[in-house]
């Protein structure tokens, strides 16, 4: 179509046979128009959702191998969330941290400066990692934090009410559909209705 331009399809694959499925190539129209949605998608930096890999399992049965784009955009539903897991592990790492610092500004002040450099040079953001270089150097802040970690997650888990968390996520969802359906709306103006009736 000549006005319409068309997204690449996420997960589209080269032409050619991938496991008995015919697939076609799937490519932007080059109108050079405006993208349908604000700002142009193409003018941004993106990070690959997609990437190639060879299929060399498939490539056993048969005596020509090819290329398929294999998409990693949403993951799969059997998904474990063990990424969620470590976020939320840094996260209560982080927050453990902002703990104990106030503990010792307000306590120690000496070790206070020492471990505001320490976390100024190693930033917790990789809990794993910040714990054990911090137990190098000082194995009773270490302590101190990791215990402060679990017993910020105790307290987490007493206050989080799962069913409000969800009913959050899909008002927001909501919100956020309905605030861009608003955006994309034309709305007809006064003088465009000028039909006579009768």
């Amino acid at each position: 179509m000549a006005g319409v331009q068309m997204m690449p399809a996420v997960g589209a694959v080269a032409e050619g046979s991938l496991a008995g499925l015919r697939t076609r190539r799937v490519g932007v129209s080059g109108g050079g128009g405006a993208s349908l949605f604000v700002g142009d998608w193409r003018r941004r930096p993106r990070r690959t959702a997609c990437s190639v890999r060879a299929l060399r399992q498939a490539r056993s049965g048969r005596s020509k191998g090819g290329l398929g784009i294999v998409c990693n955009l949403a993951g799969n539903y059997e998904d474990s969330f063990d990424d969620v897991q470590l976020q939320l592990m840094n996260y209560f790492t982080y927050k453990a941290v902002r703990t104990v610092l106030t503990q010792l500004y307000e306590m120690n002040p000496p070790s206070y400066r020492w471990f505001y450099n320490f976390v100024a040079v190693n930033k917790p953001t990789d809990g794993k990692l910040f714990l054990r270089a911090l137990g190098k150097e000082r194995q009773e802040l270490a302590e101190r934090v990791m215990v402060t970690r679990l017993h910020l997650y105790g307290k987490w888990i007493k206050k989080c009410d799962h069913a409000k968390m969800y009913e959050k996520i899909s008002d927001e969802n909501l919100a956020l559909m309905r605030e861009r359906l608003m955006e994309t709306v034309i709305w007809p103006t006064d003088d465009t209705n000028t039909e006579k009736i009768g």
